[in-house]
């Protein structure tokens, strides 16, 4: 018994030293791009605290859990201007952030990544969606939250095949998004047993259509430019570049819908998902930010969710450690979308289902019934192992 009593007070002494001692720090870096990219629809403008709004909300989440295990979380944001260099901004965020979240075009990521390299810092893009990145052009220091173009067209082209709609008219931007979007799309079909009856380039001449008479002239040009179309089921358009897409649904020629970068529009993540618990976290988002979730919120948030549950399971915050838990084959994290996520060990891309949403709701989420493989359903959407040029250095 006075061995027993001596064992226990121990336990309390030792117990006391832990909760005396001083938190775990965790530190973790935003570097986003100064001001937001307009949308064509007034309704649709992104707010300027875009993707950082979905890092906070789950720094929240980390530091519930994190004072129990004696954990600490912070995140410090920096916004580039045009004329501010990314790799110089990413080092000074490294003095004081083992992760660094970043939402940047693909040239400007991987200058930071190859900035940082040697320090050890992790990366988690959330922002380019090119996949170079991933393929021919990868990082062994960054892993990609974000989907890419490949795996959006395959969840669009898999619901699309799915209805029978296999013929397509094809209607590209004229800039370079746009045209990798459509590279997407046209594998796509081809992946799936779609069939693109014909291409056309819709060309950004510029000027302003939200004038008194830019409805008309709106009115009379879309349906003359998808006229004499051979005969299809669905218009689908590649326009990143927000210049014409928003304007097609119910302006086409021929009574056709409209899917890609308008009216059926595949997303990591929409405001409208109300199923898997997503509406608690919907609400409480709302609640912080007095808006609605954005895909780039919750590609921010899953983000700073796969350090914090790592670093929870390893009790550790050193980043490689964590980096290497992340990389196990059975690391997955909780997201909202019906089943855990998963890394990919060739290019450190996320597996995750894909939304197909039309503006106001879910109208389905891929991979769809009877798209098989012999790893995982998710790996149906984008490059699988067997297609990747990445090589892990």
């Amino acid at each position: 018994m006075i061995r027993w009593l001596i064992g226990a007070i121990g336990l309390c002494i030792a117990a006391g030293n832990a909760v005396a001692a001083e938190p775990i720090e965790i530190g973790i870096g935003y570097l986003g791009r100064a001001g937001v990219k307009s949308k064509l629809s007034l309704i649709d403008q992104p707010a300027e605290n875009d993707g950082f709004a979905g890092a906070r909300l789950a720094i929240e989440d980390n530091n519930t859990t994190g004072k129990f295990l004696n954990q600490r979380f912070a995140l410090q944001e920096v916004r580039l201007k045009e004329s501010e260099d990314a790799a110089q901004a990413a080092a000074e965020l490294a003095h004081r952030n083992g992760f660094i979240i970043a939402d940047l075009p693909a040239d400007a990521l991987l200058k930071v990544a190859d900035a940082l390299r040697e320090r050890g810092t992790v990366l988690f893009n959330v922002g380019s969606i090119d996949e170079r990145v991933r393929e021919q052009d990868c990082r062994a220091n960054i892993i990609h939250v974000a989907p890419t173009r490949s795996m959006l067209a395959d969840a669009l082209a898999q619901y699309l095949v799915w209805k029978q709609w296999k013929r397509w008219l094809l209607v590209v931007g004229s800039h370079d998004q746009d045209k990798l979007y459509a590279d997407a799309l046209r594998r796509a079909a081809g992946r799936f047993g779609a069939r693109i009856v014909q291409e056309r380039t819709f060309e950004d001449t510029g000027g302003a259509r939200r004038t008194d008479s830019g409805v008309t002239l709106i009115q009379r040009q879309m349906p003359v430019f998808t006229q004499s179309a051979p005969a299809y089921d669905v218009l689908v358009a590649a326009d990143e570049s927000e210049v014409f897409a928003a304007y097609l649904p119910y302006r086409t020629w021929d009574p056709r819908p409209v899917a890609g970068s308008a009216g059926l529009v595949p997303r990591s993540w929409d405001a409208s998902l109300d199923q898997w618990g997503a509406i608690q976290m919907q609400n409480r988002f709302v609640k912080l930010n007095a808006r609605r979730m954005t895909a780039l919120d919750m590609q921010a948030w899953t983000a700073v969710r796969i350090i914090g549950e790592a670093t929870s399971r390893t009790n550790s915050g050193d980043p490689k450690a964590v980096f290497d838990f992340i990389k196990r084959p059975d690391f997955s994290v909780a997201a909202f979308k019906g089943q855990r996520l998963t890394l990919r060990d060739w290019n450190l891309q996320l597996r995750q289902p894909v939304l197909l949403v039309d503006g106001r709701m879910v109208v389905s989420v891929s991979p769809q019934e009877g798209f098989m493989h012999q790893v995982s359903e998710l790996d149906t959407l984008g490059f699988d192992r067997p297609e990747t040029k990445c090589k892990l250095h």
